[in-house]
Formats: C-alpha cells, structure tokens, sequence
C-alpha cells in the first residue's frame, strides 16, 4: 500500500512551505520575541468599517451575493480607481470582487496558463507567485532585479528573459520585499516590450495607497495597455483589513468574465458582510487610510536610519512597508542570519532568498508594527550585531 504523502500530486509535494510563515511560527513560539516577519498592518480596522458590518449583520446580511460581487461595491472600486489612478472600468463587467487579492491572482493564472506557458516574474517578489504558477501548469520565468537600480524592473533586465513561450508578466509595485516603486517612465519602455511581445500583464498593486513622496502609477494607465492588464487590489494593506479577506480584479470583460466562470465553481462568491465593509471604506474609510500612511512614513524615516546607524546599509523603499537591508558585511548568508538573529537576538525577520535570487545577501523586515517595537527591534539588533563583531561571526 502506498504511504497517505504518495496519494498527494507531484506538484504539490515540490512545492515548499512558505519562507515567511516559518520565522513568523518560530515567533509566536518564542518568548520575548519582537517579530518584523509577517506584513500585516498593527492598525485595527477603522470604527466606522466595523459598525458598518455590524449593522449589515444586524439586519440579516448573511446571505450569497452576485458572484461578481455587490454592485454597489463593484462601483464604488471603479469610481475610487478612476479618481485615484485614471484608470476606468465598466462596474457590470469589467470589476470582480475576490477572496482576497490572492484569490484574484490565482483565478488569473487559472484562465490563462495552459501547460508550459512562461509567466515572467520580477524578483526579489512576493514568494507565492511561483508557486501559484506552478500549480496552474506554468513556468515562472524570473527577472532579476538589483538594489543598484532601486530593485526597479528594467527593459534590459526583461528582454534577456523573453522567449516563444513568453505569454504573461506579473508586477507589483510598490514591491514587497523591496519596496520598490515605478514611475510613468520607468514603466514606458516595459510596455514597449509588452506591446512588441504581446504579453498579457498582471499587475498586482496592492500596495497602491501606500507610497511616500510620489504617487502610484498603474501600469493599466498607460497608453495602450489597460486592455493587456488584469490590475489586481485589495482592502488588506492600505485599509487595515487583512482578516476579511477582500479584494478584486479589474480588466478586459473577456478576462474578468472567465475568471468570474472559475470564481462562481469554487467560491462562489466573496463575505457578504466583508464586501459591506469594504463600501464603507472606500465611501468613508480614506481619512483613517490617510492616516496610516503618515504614521507608516514616520516609522519608515525612522527605521531605515537606525539600520544605517547600526552599520546595516539600506536603501530607502519608496512603497509598501517594507525595508530589505543588506546584511553582505557580516559575512552570513540571508537565513543563516535570520535565524541567528532570532535564537540570539531576539528578532523575526525574514531571510530575502526566499523571495527569489536577487534576495540572497539580505533580510525583510516589516516596519508596520509599533514604534516601541521598531525601536526595541533596533537595540536588540545592534547588541546582537556588535556580539558578532567581537568574534568574528
């Protein structure tokens, strides 16, 4: 008889557990630990947003809804991405309401990967979309980035990764780990490349909301390309609503409309009472957004400067909340440190190889958590740092 792990499919047994939720594990055991490992924003859903879904369950709301989601919510997403990033969709056909961004990012594959199809992914990136990929039957064929360059995709850098089986590039920025952003030209000779290759894209912005000094530029917005694109978005970052698991896909009617086909067979449909909640954010939610964003600035001035002053350079992210400091002077690689650092230091951060090659040589470390903690996480790691220093590593 065979063992219950060989019942399991191949591709499922290769693919690893997550990098991120390892260390994150390994903290919640830990005592005394001050974790910067999982990117979850420390801010409680607004007051507002929480009374909003409390009435709806008051009232009875329990029920399924369109499996494209509420109207009214489809159409407030179309009129927040208009206002916020030129970009507009027909509510009716052209907006999906998700189980989170996630969900929207799989149903995506699902209906354009047939087997061996390559999906060009930037990396350093986000660790489930090769995995993702895979599952559906593609290749995640990555892009090397470089802190050289701000961690920013290059035409140069996708060029050299093109081929026949080229049928999809995934982005997002800003960029977890890097927090990368791209600008209007940064973005124009990638879609030189997309249109010249007739590419289809996914761009995963779900850390739109969240960039300092400059504003978010869809790549959906360029000329040209918003009907190649599939944008991607959710409430978790941004709008503190992680646990409610919202989030939705925009994009050409024959696109969205395959991947609703696919969404009504396996979720039906996204949490009637999350989808209210997500009304009353995007109708009332944007100054307690705003918010956020100030403090996380601060934290984020704060928290690259103090790497620097313990001797770890840094570029400064300009999205997300994310910092990924070097750690190629202590000689470590990225989870030898890591974990170092967690049983010595007493410090979760993630090691950044398991966010791709360009990764090896550095750690993520999550600055959306408190100020004491960031400040605590600081001193920790400089006694730690100045240990290594005494005897040699």
């Amino acid at each position: 008889m065979r063992t219950v792990s060989e019942y399991l499919s191949p591709v499922v047994r290769e693919i690893p557990p997550s990098g991120i939720r390892k260390f994150f594990n390994a903290a919640e055991a830990g005592r005394d630990i001050i974790s910067l490992g999982v990117g979850e924003p420390d801010f409680t859903t607004p007051k507002a947003v929480r009374d909003a879904a409390a009435r709806a369950l008051d009232r009875g709301y329990t029920k399924y809804t369109e499996n494209a989601g509420i109207l009214e919510l489809r159409e407030e997403i179309s009129a927040y991405l208009d206002r916020g990033f030129g970009i507009r969709y027909d509510p009716a056909s052209e907006v999906l309401v998700t189980v989170g961004g996630s969900e929207a990012i799989d149903l995506a594959l699902r209906v354009l990967l047939s087997p061996g199809d390559e999906l060009l992914v930037p990396v350093p990136n986000y660790i489930a979309y090769s995995p993702i990929t895979k599952l559906n039957g593609g290749v995640a064929v990555e892009v090397e980035t470089f802190a050289s360059d701000g961690f920013k995709l290059t035409a140069e850098a996708l060029k050299k990764q093109l081929t026949p089986r080229s049928k999809l590039l995934l982005v997002s920025y800003p960029n977890n780990p890097t927090g990368a952003v791209m600008t209007y030209e940064d973005w124009l000779p990638i879609a030189k490349l997309v249109e010249e290759h007739d590419l289809i894209v996914l761009s995963d912005e779900i850390y739109a909301e969240l960039t300092y000094g400059r504003t978010h530029v869809s790549f959906a917005s360029l000329p040209g390309m918003k009907d190649r694109t599939i944008v991607i978005s959710g409430f978790s970052k941004a709008f503190a609503m992680t646990g409610w698991r919202m989030g939705y896909a925009c994009g050409h009617p024959d696109l969205i409309g395959a991947m609703c086909r696919v969404h009504q067979y396996t979720l039906l449909s996204a949490p009637t009472l999350a989808q209210i909640a997500a009304i009353e954010s995007l109708r009332h939610g944007l100054g307690d957004k705003d918010e956020m964003i100030m403090s996380y600035n601060h934290r984020r001035k704060m928290f690259v400067q103090g790497l620097r002053d313990i001797g770890l350079s840094c570029h400064e992210p300009e999205g997300a909340f994310y910092v990924f400091p070097s750690i190629a002077s202590t000689g470590l690689s990225s989870q030898t440190f890591a974990e170092r650092l967690l049983q010595e230091g007493r410090v979760a951060a993630v090691p950044g190889d398991v966010f791709g090659p360009g990764g090896e040589g550095f750690i993520r470390c999550s600055y959306a958590a408190s100020e004491a903690n960031l400040l605590g996480a600081l001193e920790r790691m400089d006694s730690w740092l100045r240990t290594l220093n005494r005897v040699g590593v």
